[in-house]
C-alpha cells in the first residue's frame, strides 16, 4: 500500500475517534502496521511513539501505559492525528500538549571493561512555550530521582531545532511538544534479550516522569484544574486485565489456604497429647487436597501480564501470582521439612523489633491478673452463631450485597475463621460472652466486610486479597476489638505469645518445648497453650501467628502518624498498598467502600481513635 493509502486510512480512524470522543466514549481503534489509538477519556495530552524496525521496545510500553496515547507507524499518521483528535482536544480543554517518547539506538555509555556502572543518557527537549519550561523541569527532576539497578540518567537537554529525535516538533511548531529518547539500558549488551525486571523499572520510571511533565504543562497554563499527575492516568481497564484478574480469582477460589493447613482432628488431638502426660506430639490429620497443584500452576504462569498497559495494575498482579505460586507450594508441602522454609518465605521471619515488643506486651502483663478469661458466662457455638446472624442481617440493611454465609462446622479447632464470603464456626467453640462482640467484630466487621467492599470494585484481587493483605488485615481486625472495648489482658497475652512461640518454632523449637515454654515461662493453663501451639505447628509449622502483632503495630504507628483507616475499607490490602490505593483512587479506578465498619460507630470507637493518634501501644489497649 502506498504512502497515500496509509494516510487515508488513518484519517478515517481519527475522524471515526473524533465522533467517539464527541459522544463521550472511549476510543480504542487498531491503524495500518500495528498502530493504534487509545483515549479512554478526554484529556489535554496525546502520548506518542513511532515505531521502529526494532521489536516493541519500553517506549511502546512506556506510551501504551498513558490513558491518552498513539502507536504510529509512520510520522504522516500522527501528524494526521495532532491535526484532527489534538485539534478536537484542544478546543475541548483550551489546551493540548504532545509526549513524543522513544528509545535510542544504543546504550552508548556503557562499557564491559569499565570498573563501574556508568550513566545511561537521556536527551530532551521541548519547544518554546513558557509553560513547556516547567514540564523540561519535572520530566529532568523526576527521573534524576530514580536510580536504575545503581545507574543514574545523565540528563542532555537539547532545543528542538538541534535534537535530530524531535522531527515531529519541528513540523509541528505550534504544537507544545515534549520529546524523550532514553538508552535502551535494559536490553542485554551483544544480544537479543534483556533484562526483565529492570525494563519493568524503566517503564515505570519514563512513564511517571512523563506524566508529571505533563501535569506541570497543564498546571502552568491554568486552564484546567485536576488533583494531581496520578489523576491523569487510566480510569479504564484494557481487557487484558479483566481476563487475569478473572484467572487469578478462579485459582485463588481453587483452594482454600488456611482450610488445607488446618488440622480437623484438633479435639482428639488434644485428648491424645494430654494422655502421653505431654511428652510426645499429637498426630495432626488433614482434609486431602482437592487442587491439582500442576495444572493451577501452569494457569497462574500463563497470564500475558505484558499486555496490561498499566505499570501498577501489572505490578500488583505480578505480586500476586507470586504469593499464589507459594502458597500452592506450601499446601503441596505439607508435612514435610519445606513446609516450614516455604512458610517462612510466605509470611517472613519474626524481626528482633516484633520479638522484644511480644516480650515487652507479656512482661508488662505478667501481673495484670489471671491470664485465662474465666469459664463462667460462656457463649457456646450456637449462641455465637445467633449473634453473627444479627449483626449479618445489620450489614445487610446497610447493603444488600453483603451476603455472608455462616456455617458450624466439626472439622475445625475451637473458634471462628472467615473463608471467602463464609463465616465458619467450630462446634467447639465456647468463649467469653462479654468477648462476643469483639469476636464477631473482628470477623465479620474486617475480614467479610472487606471481602464485600474489595467485591464492589472493579476488579476482583481486591476481595481475594492483595499480595501480603494479612498482616494488616488481621492487625485491623485486632484493632477492632479495642476499638468495641473488648481487648482483655488475655487477649492481648494471646496476640504476644504467638510471635514468641512462632520465633522458638522457627529457631528449631519442637512442639513439646514451645508448649512447654507457653505454660512453665509465660502462665498459660495447658488448654491454652496446646491451642496456641497447635496453630503454629500445623502442616509442619505455620509462621503465620506472627503477623497478628506486626499488623496491629502497622495500624498503631499508621495513626500516629496522622494516618485514615478509609483506604484499608476498600478490599483486602496490605499496608505497602497504602500509595498504590491512593493513585487508583485518584484515578477513578476505586470506589468508596459500599458499607463502613459499624464498630467505629461504638459509643467507645471515636475516643479510641482519638487514643491511637496521640500514641498508642498494645498494652494501653486493654481494657480497664
Amino acid at each position: 500500500m502506498n504512502q497515500i493509502d496509509v494516510t487515508s486510512t488513518a484519517d478515517a480512524v481519527f475522524t471515526k475517534a473524533v465522533a467517539l470522543l464527541k459522544t463521550g466514549k472511549a476510543v480504542r481503534l487498531d491503524l495500518e502496521g500495528g498502530g493504534r489509538l487509545h483515549i479512554d477519556r478526554p484529556l489535554p495530552f496525546l502520548c506518542i511513539h513511532l515505531l521502529t524496525g526494532r521489536d516493541a521496545g519500553a517506549a511502546y510500553d512506556v506510551a501504551s501505559a498513558n490513558a491518552s496515547y498513539l502507536i504510529a507507524s509512520s510520522i504522516e499518521s500522527a501528524i494526521c492525528c495532532i491535526h484532527s483528535v489534538g485539534a478536537f482536544l484542544k478546543a475541548h480543554f483550551g489546551t493540548f500538549v504532545v509526549l513524543d517518547v522513544g528509545e535510542l539506538e544504543r546504550d552508548t555509555m556503557l562499557n564491559e571493561d569499565a570498573p563501574y556502572l556508568p550513566p545511561f543518557e537521556i536527551t530532551l527537549s521541548g519547544t518554546n512555550q513558557l509553560e513547556m519550561r516547567d514540564a523540561l523541569k519535572n520530566f529532568a527532576a523526576a527521573v534524576k530521582a530514580v536510580v536504575a539497578k545503581f545507574r543514574m540518567p545523565r540528563l542532555i537537554e537539547l532545543v528542538p531545532e538541534e535534537d535530530e529525535h524531535a522531527e515531529l516538533a519541528r513540523r509541528l511548531p505550534d504544537v507544545p511538544c515534549l520529546t524523550v529518547r532514553f538508552a535502551p539500558i535494559y536490553r542485554v549488551p551483544e544480544s537479543e534479550n534483556i533484562y526483565p525486571d529492570l525494563r519493568d523499572r524503566v517503564v515505570a520510571n519514563i512513564f511517571d516522569a512523563g506524566l508529571q511533565a505533563i501535569a506541570a504543562f497543564l498546571e502552568a497554563n491554568r486552564t484546567i484544574e485536576f488533583t494531581g499527575h496520578r489523576a491523569l492516568g487510566r480510569r479504564a481497564f484494557v481487557d487484558p486485565v479483566t481476563k487475569a484478574d478473572r484467572t487469578i480469582d478462579e485459582i485463588a477460589s481453587t483452594f482454600d489456604f488456611l482450610l488445607a493447613v488446618t488440622p480437623i482432628n484438633a479435639e482428639a488431638a488434644w485428648k491424645e497429647f494430654k494422655s502421653n502426660r505431654f511428652e510426645r506430639a499429637p498426630r495432626l490429620l488433614y482434609r486431602p487436597l482437592t487442587v491439582e497443584i500442576d495444572v493451577e500452576k501452569k494457569k497462574l504462569f500463563s497470564i500475558p501480564f505484558d499486555r496490561f498497559e498499566d505499570p501498577v495494575l501489572s505490578t500488583l498482579y505480578r505480586e500476586k501470582q507470586q504469593e499464589l505460586d507459594l502458597q500452592l507450594s506450601l499446601i503441596s508441602a505439607r508435612e514435610t521439612p519445606r513446609f516450614i522454609e516455604l512458610g517462612r518465605a510466605l509470611y517472613g521471619r519474626v524481626e528482633s523489633d516484633l520479638l522484644i515488643a511480644a516480650e515487652r506486651i507479656l512482661t508488662e502483663t505478667a501481673d495484670m491478673g489471671q491470664v485465662g478469661e474465666g469459664d463462667a458466662d460462656n457463649a457456646d457455638c450456637y449462641e455465637v452463631m445467633r449473634a453473627a446472624e444479627v449483626m449479618i442481617d445489620a450489614y445487610q440493611q446497610l447493603y444488600s450485597g453483603f451476603e455472608a454465609t455462616i456455617e458450624l462446622r466439626d472439622d475445625l479447632p475451637a473458634g471462628l475463621m472467615v473463608s471467602g464470603p463464609r463465616l465458619l464456626i467450630s462446634r467447639n467453640t465456647s468463649m467469653v460472652r462479654g468477648r462476643l462482640n469483639a469476636l464477631l467484630s473482628h470477623e465479620i466487621g474486617v475480614h467479610l466486610l472487606t471481602y464485600f467492599n474489595g467485591s464492589a470494585q472493579g476488579l476482583r484481587i481486591f476481595r481475594s486479597g492483595l499480595a501480603g493483605y494479612e498482616g494488616l488485615q488481621e492487625g485491623l481486625a485486632v484493632f477492632a476489638e479495642y476499638l468495641v472495648g473488648g481487648m482483655t489482658r488475655a487477649r492481648i497475652r494471646l496476640v504476644a505469645a504467638r510471635v514468641v512461640a512462632c520465633a522458638n518454632m522457627l529457631n528449631g523449637a519442637s512442639f513439646v518445648e514451645t508448649f512447654n515454654a507457653l505454660v512453665q515461662k509465660h502462665g498459660f493453663s495447658q488448654a491454652q497453650a496446646f491451642n496456641l501451639t497447635i496453630r503454629l505447628y500445623r502442616g509442619g509449622g505455620l509462621a503465620k501467628d506472627a503477623i497478628y502483632l506486626r499488623g496491629l503495630l502497622e495500624v498503631l504507628r499508621h495513626l500516629k502518624r496522622g494516618g485514615s483507616l478509609a483506604p484499608f475499607w476498600m478490599g483486602k490490602i496490605a499496608a505497602s498498598h497504602f500509595g498504590v490505593m491512593q493513585e487508583l483512587n485518584s484515578r477513578g479506578l476505586l470506589r468508596a467502600p459500599v458499607v463502613d465498619p459499624s464498630f467505629l460507630s461504638h459509643p467507645g470507637a471515636k475516643k479510641g481513635l482519638e487514643r491511637a493518634r496521640s500514641g498508642l501501644s498494645p498494652v494501653g489497649m486493654v481494657s480497664a
